[in-house]
């Protein structure tokens, strides 16, 4: 599964009044994934190459061309 759809999904859920307004999911999960993405390249590291891959994982996942592991 994509993140991306994750994200959507819960949002879908909450109790929140959005589902009534057309776009309103995408509009909150924006800028969700933006923080998301702004805090993994925060703890990316000159020093350590595992690190830095894994965080390049799980940015792929936020941007959904990678699918999520089961």
């Amino acid at each position: 599964m994509k993140f991306p759809k994750l994200l959507l999904e819960a949002i879908g859920r909450a109790e929140i009044p959005l589902r009534f307004e057309p776009g309103a999911d995408e509009a909150v999960a924006a800028p969700v994934s933006e923080l998301l993405r702004a805090w993994l390249r925060s703890h990316r590291s000159q020093f350590d190459d595992a690190r830095n891959a894994l965080i390049q994982e799980l940015l792929e996942e936020l941007d959904g061309s990678r699918d999520v592991p089961a």
